[in-house]
């Protein structure tokens, strides 16, 4: 709803008086919500949008045009956005039937072109967008991107808004390699296991992270290390010498937290991830 004030001017004989002010309101028939279909993110993550557009009046609105900042922020004198549109993800329906794809620029900003809302009915809009090396990550980070519907009969551009936080998580990838890669029958082998962790919490015990694997050829005597301590068989490992059958007990592995730096310049968000370091050294 918006207000209007009018005031008329009389003149007469070089002088002039003023009317009273007049006041009105505008009602705006066009409603809309933004809303995200999960509240937190994490590295590199789609997240979808919706865009809810409701007409209450008795005419209908064509050629509507949908403007998403993709989260920009200013960072000295440039606007770095946190969120990428993702290709041809846009999806329109009208009254909840879904329509031909609109036109639209992937940006930053991201902009949709060609939205009809007949009377009385909805428009909905339901796009992605991918976390980029914009979006902080750390604990507190939040990403608050807003759209703006705007076009020919609009009197005032309306705004929607939504924010998502960055996930209080572990985020654990593990690589392994093998040293030497070419070993003697009776020879010496060892399999080293680095599991990161991307995310801003601590994978500790209560994450029960366990590393199960099988060993071929099988490797009879084995010594297990975690992050250069040795380890207890049975206590922090299981392992059966007639299969190759090796397992952590679950709760033994922990991964510290990544940090995160920002560029001063760019605005970019580097990952420090956290890192453990599992050896099974055997022989073949």
């Amino acid at each position: 709803m918006a207000t209007f004030y009018n005031q008329a001017t009389l003149s007469y004989n070089g002088n002039t008086t003023t009317s009273n002010i007049t006041t009105g309101e505008l009602l705006e028939v066009l409603s809309a919500t933004k809303t995200a279909l999960r509240d937190t993110y994490t590295t590199n993550e789609n997240v979808t949008y919706i865009i809810s557009i409701i007409n209450s009046g008795n005419t209908a609105f064509t050629g509507l045009t949908v403007t998403d900042d993709l989260g920009g922020i200013t960072v000295g004198a440039d606007t770095r956005y946190p969120l990428t549109y993702v290709d041809r993800s846009v999806r329109y329906y009208v009254n909840g039937i879904l329509q031909a794809a609109p036109a639209a620029v992937a940006g930053p900003p991201m902009v949709v072109n060609g939205i009809n809302i007949p009377a009385g009915g909805n428009a909905t809009l339901i796009y992605q967008a991918t976390i980029n090396q914009y979006a902080p990550l750390n604990t507190g980070g939040s990403v608050t991107n807003t759209a703006t519907i705007s076009g020919p009969g609009i009197t005032n551009d309306i705004q929607v808004s939504e924010t998502i936080a960055a996930a209080n998580t572990a985020l654990l990838t593990i690589s392994k390699s093998l040293s030497p890669t070419t070993v003697t029958e009776n020879g010496q082998l060892t399999y080293t296991f680095i599991i990161q962790n991307l995310g801003n919490t601590e994978a500790t015990a209560a994450d029960i992270v366990a590393i199960a694997d099988t060993f071929n050829p099988i490797l009879n005597p084995i010594t297990v290390s975690f992050n250069g301590k040795v380890w207890d068989a049975t206590t922090n490992y299981t392992y059966n010498n007639l299969t190759g059958v090796f397992s952590t007990v679950p709760g033994q592995i922990t991964v510290p937290a990544a940090t995160y730096t920002q560029d001063a310049a760019t605005g970019a968000w580097t990952v420090n991830p956290g890192v453990s370091t599992l050896t099974v050294t055997g022989t073949v």
